[in-house]
């Protein structure tokens, strides 16, 4: 149960690492000539996302080497605030996560452990920069990265615009939006080393008189030769309501120590 969690709030956990001087593969990419790099920005960050809260009740189908599961997630968004998601097996919460931009605090009830710290801790630990606005913009269906701030190139995959990342470091990074629409269909992150890559496809999303919202987006966690995937289809989603964030840690629960 915890894996589940970290994958869907830290699955962007090696996107802003710091960059490292290596080789990089050569691609071959077809340049597409209708479409800018600052048209497909402006218009991605276009897409209505004119929301204060969002509730959302969802359907999670985990997979892993080991093991498959069917869960249910209510995932409750207060933009730019604070992020609260409960993960529920048979109508019981097994493991909740509240985030906010400073701070970052989660339990799970399968082995009665607990972590509360802030991201320098948790970067540190895990050798990355971590980021709320990144969990955030994955959930939402806007590029992880604030696009605003890097280089690109605009190429040509299956008649969609694809954006990927100028860079010389260990990372190569691409998004793919809807030609009509700009809305996101996919991003992925290459590492090279160690290799792995995070990739995330937005297949459905529903309008609202708010928001664009993805109603079915999959996350794939690849390392080597094994993946994780997290499908995530959005049942129910809610805007504008008053919501609360409640998180308590269980009596008993024993607090994990990152040195």
């Amino acid at each position: 149960m915890k894996r589940i969690l970290i994958i869907i709030l830290f699955a962007v956990l090696f996107v802003s690492c710091k960059a490292k001087k290596v080789a990089l593969p050569t691609e071959v990419s077809t340049t597409v000539s209708n479409e800018t790099v600052s048209n497909i920005i402006a218009n991605h960050y276009a897409v209505k996302r004119d929301f204060k809260t969002a509730y959302i009740k969802a359907d999670i189908d985990y997979a892993d080497p080991k093991q498959s599961l069917g869960l249910a997630a209510d995932i409750r968004i207060k933009k730019d605030e604070i992020i609260l998601v409960s993960v529920k097996m048979l109508g019981i919460t097994m493991a909740k996560a509240l985030i906010t931009p400073t701070q970052v605090k989660y339990y799970e009830k399968l082995n009665g452990k607990y972590f509360e710290g802030d991201y320098k801790m948790l970067s540190n630990w895990l050798g990355t920069d971590l980021d709320f606005q990144k969990v955030q913009n994955m959930l939402i269906g806007q590029t992880i990265d604030n696009l605003a701030k890097g280089k690109y190139n605009v190429v040509n995959e299956e008649e969609n615009p694809k954006l990927e990342e100028i860079s010389e470091g260990n990372f190569a990074k691409a998004f793919v939006f809807e030609p009509a629409t700009f809305w996101l269909k996919k991003q992925e992150i290459k590492q090279f080393s160690p290799e792995r890559k995070l990739l995330v496809n937005y297949t459905h999303y529903n309008s609202y008189p708010e928001c664009i919202f993805p109603q079915e987006l999959a996350i794939f966690a690849i390392q080597g030769d094994k993946t994780t995937t997290i499908a995530i289809q959005n049942k129910n989603v809610a805007f504008n309501e008053e919501l609360t964030f409640p998180y308590s840690v269980p009596n008993g629960y024993e607090q994990m120590i990152i040195k």
